[in-house]
């Protein structure tokens, strides 16, 4: 039994899938019993919640975690997790992390899966982190469907950078998770890479309009993102993010490297078919 958080979202439901596709059993790991997800066994749990997650993990051959951005719940959900893998006793997690997971401050909201990943490790369960480059499906979130304008927050819209397609990220744990390693690893995925200003053409191409692209200077980030409706402690999170990206310090050093195939159109165009 594979125990998997988060398996209602994009990346847990694209591991899930992938585990029950390998014939593997599942159990979904929910806040709420009633909601939809592609698992089998179901266990009811918050992720702040170490004796409800240790009894979702106990028994199981591995387990995913993930860890939601809250701008605050962060600390609470690292130690229970943490925990309840050493209740547990699960041998191996497999954990969803980020490039630039290896700084412990500087990153906005990814030093908190530093955090997790050390976490981790001190409870004696093999860790496999999967740090992941941007997520492709990210480009629906920046508003742009509804208002036409792409807001990138960075010195420049035309620096390539990689981003992977969730359904590649959760076929990548699920293959972690079937095929435990013999010690702890950092893997770091590598994906197609795109400038933004390509991936608002690609979008406008979707759509069938043009869409203009709008570098926001980054004395307005934090007004832009809390005018877009984020609490301000998530907006300065990821300011933060934006920041560390802008200047360069997020990029992989991990034990080896898995290749994500999927294309930003193919994604875009999934994701706008439903």
């Amino acid at each position: 039994m594979f125990a998997v958080t988060g398996i209602t979202g994009r990346v847990g439901g694209a591991a899930a899938r992938a585990l029950l596709a390998a014939g593997a059993p599942v159990r979904a790991v929910v806040r709420n019993p009633a909601s939809a997800h592609p698992g089998g066994d179901v266990a009811v749990s918050d992720l702040s919640d170490r004796t409800g997650l240790s009894t979702a993990f106990s028994g199981c051959r591995g387990v995913f975690v993930m860890l939601p951005f809250t701008g605050g719940a962060e600390p609470t959900m690292i130690e229970a997790i943490a925990a309840a893998v050493a209740d547990s006793g699960v041998p191996h997690v497999v954990m969803l992390s980020s490039t630039g997971a290896d700084l412990p401050d500087g990153t906005g909201p990814i030093r908190w899966l530093h955090h997790l990943e050390q976490a981790l490790h001190a409870t004696g369960a093999r860790l496999t982190a999967i740090r992941s480059p941007h997520f492709q499906e990210k480009a629906l979130e920046t508003g742009a469907v509804e208002s036409g304008v792409y807001p990138v927050f960075a010195d420049s819209a035309d620096v390539p950078l990689p981003m992977a397609a969730t359904v590649d990220v959760g076929a990548a744990a699920a293959r972690a998770l079937l095929t435990p390693p013999a010690a702890s690893e950092v893997v770091d995925l590598e994906a197609p890479a795109y400038t933004e200003r390509q991936v608002a053409e690609v979008l406008g191409k979707l759509l069938g309009r043009e869409l203009t692209v709008v570098t926001v200077p980054q004395p307005a980030w934090l007004g832009a993102l809390t005018d877009a409706g984020l609490p301000p402690q998530l907006a300065s999170e990821l300011a933060a993010l934006y920041d560390a990206d802008n200047r360069g310090v997020l990029r992989p050093c991990g034990d080896r490297r898995v290749r994500c195939a999927t294309e930003l159109e193919q994604t875009l165009r999934d994701l706008l078919a439903r």
